[in-house]
């Protein structure tokens, strides 16, 4: 290959590299402590937080806007003048040629006359309003793009920042014996399949509402399911996630209480709920209704808050009678889910929509109602189907339907807690380990090898840049034995320049010159270098297919090791080698206390 080929070849590798470690650089680097730990919450929390902080920051700018009127926009406020610009084009309206702090404001309406007192509030509820779901989505995109950093970045384990895994066995035996004689013997299998697909899914909603940070699940086995949650203090929710029962229910709506609620609520905005969001006068509402959140999923998937209402405490039917949910097209292209219940859901449901044609039916789950459609007809025979959606809406309905129609019984196999104490420690022994590692080996190299050394320090450098690009790239998990694992390849990583050095040396005494003697000593070395690194890799990456846990961390990194050391002494050295000879004619070569 040509040098510029090869300088190509090296610029296109380290860039490749920089984008894929750039989402642990941001991360670990530039995200401070307290976003990190705001990135990490569910994302209900984060909705939550985008809110507060919108809210907060609404109030400042409208005291800011009424107590300096005429300063010009500030600096955190600039990101508002295009919006407030588009709406005075959108209303006809001059745009001034110096925005100030008021003229901000009117961009959304604030300060213009309206005829009556009602009017006046309704107008600056609007703009407030308007202006809360601008901030809510600009802190919400800074959240998810945190989030997004950590998620493609390299991960710590639990050795190195604490937490706790477990081990969790779900009982398919009882799962399939629950089905009776309504699973046929050729579907088992599949529902196996299905079961614990659905058992994790509802595990990871579990352990996102709970506010915990990103978990690590995956099946384990036929049965098993295998959970990492880094962070201190996880240990004690887990039994709690376990045996939540997330059960999904049809619960019917009273659009009068509805009605009702939001009449006093539009003249009690401030004081109808308590901090808990509970209703200070529970007497709004009949005492048989309670009032539930309706959330749709918004452009980021999060649940967004859509509006209240009231439905009665009653359970019209459980989601255990659902036997099966599928996603079908009607006569006119229309997106449903269709319900096939057991018999004895089928006549509960079928005697509980005659009675109630044209009320609606609130689908519940884990507190949420997620639909309401209208009940049109009486629906006997156990089939129901739910229209009225967009495919994605009928999609996520589905997967909730599903979650509660296969029960799998679920129990904590073991549990270990792993302090962060010992986790910091962990960090900062592979740190040291890692640090002076390679600090002697470079010392060593430079001392032995004279200027040549400079070409295997350089390489090494890079060599540990590209094996953490690659764990970020794969989104791979950082552990103790990971660290030993790239402990190991800098000392490996070395060989490779040492078969180079001494063939070159080799042929420097065989009285060629530098030119030749670093293309023969490359061309000798190549094939050594080649099989011992080849057998290493082999073993490296059995061990990462057949080893679990620890040895596989180990074998992952001394597999990305290897391969990376590979490149760099076979292109970067050789690289550096031909520029002193190309660039700055040397004719000599610093390689040895012996060779001048």
């Amino acid at each position: 290959m040509s040098k510029r080929n090869r300088f190509l070849l090296i610029i296109a590798v380290l860039g490749v590299c920089l984008y894929c470690l750039w989402p642990s650089i941001q991360w670990y680097f530039r995200t401070s402590k307290e976003d990190q730990k705001v990135a990490l919450s569910s994302l209900e929390k984060i909705r939550d937080i985008s809110i507060e902080k919108a809210v907060a920051s609404v109030k400042v700018l409208e005291e800011e806007t009424k107590t300096n009127p005429d300063a010009v926009v500030a600096e955190q406020y600039a990101w508002l003048l295009k919006e407030s610009k588009a709406n005075y084009k959108t209303f006809e309206r001059e745009i001034p040629q110096t925005m100030t702090m008021k003229d901000l404001m009117r961009g959304f309406g604030f300060g213009y006359n309206t005829n009556t007192d009602d009017q006046k509030k309704e107008a600056a509820a609007s703009i407030h309003n308007r202006l809360v779901k601008l901030f809510q989505d600009k802190y919400r995109k800074e959240i998810l793009k945190n989030k997004d950093f950590y998620t493609n970045s390299v991960k710590l384990g639990l050795d190195l920042a604490g937490g706790v895994n477990v081990i969790i066995k779900a009982d398919l035996d009882a799962a399939i014996a629950a089905k009776g004689e309504d699973l046929k013997p050729e579907n088992i299998p599949f529902f196996k399949q299905q079961a614990m697909a659905t058992a994790i899914e509802t595990l990871t909603g579990r352990i996102d509402r709970f506010g915990l940070t990103e978990p690590v699940i995956r099946q384990q086995g036929e049965d098993r399911i295998y959970i990492e949650i880094p962070g201190e203090g996880q240990g004690t929710s887990m039994n709690a996630i376990i045996q939540g029962n997330g059960l999904l229910t049809f619960r019917l709506v009273d659009d009068e209480a509805t009605e009702a609620f939001y009449q006093y609520y539009s003249s009690h905005l401030a004081d109808t709920f308590d901090e808990n969001q509970k209703l200070k006068d529970p007497s709004i509402i009949p005492q048989d209704c309670e009032l539930l959140g309706m959330y749709v999923k918004d452009e980021y998937g999060l649940d967004q808050f859509y509006r209240y209402m009231a439905v009665k405490k009653e359970v019209a039917l459980d989601g255990k009678h659902i036997t099966n949910v599928m996603i079908s097209n009607d006569e006119v292209g229309r997106v449903g889910v269709d319900l096939v219940l057991d018999l004895e859901g089928g006549t509960i449901f079928g005697d509980f929509t005659a009675k109630n044609v044209k009320k609606r039916l609130a689908i519940v789950s884990d507190g949420k109602i997620k639909s309401a459609p209208s009940i049109k007809c009486a629906i006997p025979g156990g089939r129901v189907r739910v229209d009225g959606f967009g495919k994605e809406e009928a999609q996520n309905l589905q997967k909730v339907l599903e979650t509660a129609s296969l029960d799998v019984p679920l129990e904590i196999e073991s549990q270990q807690v792993i302090g962060a104490t010992l986790g910091a420690l962990s960090i900062e022994q592979g740190r040291n380990a890692l640090i002076i590692g390679l600090a002697l080996i470079m010392i060593f190299m430079l001392i032995y090898y004279k200027g040549a050394g400079i070409n295997a320090v350089v390489a090494q450098v890079l060599n540990l840049y590209i094996l953490f690009s690659v764990l970020s790239a794969f989104n791979l998990t950082l552990t103790l034995p990971s660290i030993a694992g790239m402990v190991l390849t800098i000392g490996m990583a070395v060989d490779a320049n040492v078969i180079i050095f001494e063939r070159i040396k080799e042929e420097l005494r065989n009285g060629k010159s530098r030119k030749a003697a670093i293309e023969t000593g490359f061309d000798g070395a190549f094939w050594a270098i080649m099989d011992s690194n080849i057998t290493t890799f082999i073993a490296a990456l059995f061990l990462s297919i057949l080893g679990t846990g620890s040895i596989q961390g180990f074998a992952v990194s001394l597999a990305i090791g290897v391969a990376s050391s590979v490149f760099t002494a076979l292109f970067v050295s050789r690289l550096m080698f031909d520029f002193n000879t190309d660039t700055f004619n040397r004719e000599t070569m610093s390689i040895s206390w012996r060779i001048k």
